[in-house]
């Protein structure tokens, strides 16, 4: 071809490109952009504040009811999958469905931004505690986003309950989900494994008779194209599934084999590597769960670091988007700031923040890409989706378990244990009730819910006006 055709014809066919993006982006049927995606993922990133329940919640309101990207259903389907996993379910979750609307680099940009806000929000105030110790101004900004994050949480656990519990089962289970975990302390994965034995071994008492099939949700976009066959990313071939374990492997692995040929398999660093790594893999029950071990390990047997240094980075875990999980990070942080060992005390805190980022969520990426082209799989049976309803309802109690918990804290300075027996209660002391945290709390609860005012509003209103009545009292 002539060089003036050749580069009519690239013209032609850039012009043509252009109009096709053009039509295709005003087709209803048509998936986002990667651009607009990654917008929606990083306002959910940043807004991320509440913990597993209130991520989750964010994440319903915005893919499912505002943007209609995935239907109720899916949605529900999805986490009652990544509840079983290993590692924060929020972050899988998120994963799962940006892997559905573009495949690997879709679950790759929704993890990365969902986590990213958080990685660096902690990552400065680690920098800030261990130059300076804690912060009165920053304590007093977190102090008002507090009881507005359980706002947040106690809407989402009265939204998802409405949707999930239908019928007399679905009510139990999630009662007994609830009183299991919070009176009991049953370990969650057990409650979650018993939830679903009842649903698949009773079927007709938690699905609709006659629902043979998942039912698809016309207005959702994911549910629309699966319907028309055009994902065809949900059936790939054993050989790629094959090739992303042996790939996830080797990234994951990695970085701890490089600092341990570096520093010595005996360096902090390589060790924190090594014993998060294995959090990792064993962190069933959520962040609550895991931190309980970790905070035993880090603290009473590997002499990490103090007691009152990890309740410290609980609290700014809590009052920072992203996973609760995030705590690892500051756990490595201080460490590593504290016990150098020949690095200067930056340089090894980083690289340890680094090392503990990169261990704990790589394999929530590798579970998700693994396992999630067979959760469509599992909805084409009766009784796989019995038992995934049933964890649905479970899951409802767990919400509630970690609304009370956060409530506990939040609304209250002191708490009372009470045990007999197998039973054991943490109860409120109630003249340590803080009225204006509980004042700040039920005013962003009317915001969400009777002026519709945004989360992203209501957080920095209540942000700003703890703020002020702190410095204020100060």
């Amino acid at each position: 071809m002539p060089a003036c055709g050749r580069h009519a014809g690239d013209a032609h066919l850039r012009h043509t490109a252009a109009m096709s993006r053009i039509v295709h982006s005003t087709d209803p049927d048509a998936l986002p952009t990667l651009r607009e995606t990654a917008a929606v993922w990083a306002r959910i990133g940043l807004l991320g504040f509440g913990g597993p329940a209130g991520q989750i919640a964010l994440m319903h309101r915005v893919l499912v009811e505002e943007r209609r990207w995935i239907g109720e259903a899916r949605f529900l389907a999805a986490l009652n999958y990544c509840m079983l996993l290993p590692g924060p379910e929020a972050t899988q979750l998120a994963v799962y469905i940006g892997w559905l609307l573009q495949r690997t680099r879709g679950g790759l940009l929704a993890g990365a931004l969902f986590v990213l806000p958080g990685i660096v929000a902690l990552l400065l105030l680690s920098t800030l505690y261990v130059r300076f110790g804690p912060l009165p101004a920053v304590a007093a900004l977190f102090y008002g986003l507090k009881p507005a994050v359980l706002a947040v949480v106690v809407e989402a656990l009265a939204r998802i309950g409405r949707r999930a519990l239908r019928r007399r089962l679905q009510w139990a289970l999630a009662a007994g989900a609830f009183l299991a975990l919070f009176v009991l302390h049953i370990g969650f994965p057990w409650v979650v494994l018993a939830a679903g034995l009842i649903g698949a071994l009773w079927p007709h008492h938690v699905l609709p008779q006659a629902s043979s099939a998942p039912v698809a949700d016309d207005h959702a976009l994911v549910d629309r194209l699966i319907a028309q066959g055009r994902l065809d990313h949900l059936a790939p071939p054993p050989t790629r599934q094959l090739c992303t374990a042996l790939l996830g492997l080797v990234l994951w692995a990695a970085p701890v084999l490089a600092l341990a040929a570096w520093l010595g398999p005996d360096s902090l660093l390589a060790r924190q590597g090594l014993f998060f790594s294995q959090v990792a893999v064993v962190s069933f029950g959520g962040a609550y769960a895991v931190l309980a071990y970790v905070a035993q390990q880090a603290v009473e047997r590997l002499h990490w670091l103090g007691a009152a240094q990890m309740l410290d980075g609980l609290a700014l875990a809590e009052t920072t988007p992203g996973p609760l999980i995030m705590v690892l990070q500051f756990v490595a942080f201080v460490a590593a700031w504290q016990q150098p060992q020949g690095l200067p005390p930056a340089a090894a805190a980083l690289l340890a923040a680094g090392i503990t980022v990169w261990v704990t969520f790589v394999p929530c990426f590798l579970w998700i890409f693994l396992g999630a082209p067979y959760i469509e799989r599992l909805q084409r049976q009766r009784r796989a989706r019995a038992a995934l309803a049933a964890v649905t309802a479970a899951v409802v109690g767990v919400i509630a378990n970690l609304s009370l918990w956060f409530a506990l804290h939040v609304l209250f300075a002191r708490h009372a244990s009470w045990r007999s027996g197998p039973l054991a209660l943490d109860l409120p002391v109630w003249p340590s009730l803080d009225p204006l945290a509980l004042a700040l709390m039920l005013a962003s609860l009317a915001a969400m819910l009777r002026w519709r005012l945004g989360m992203g509003r209501t957080l920095a209103a209540a942000a700003a006006m703890g703020w002020l009545a702190r410095m204020a009292l100060a």
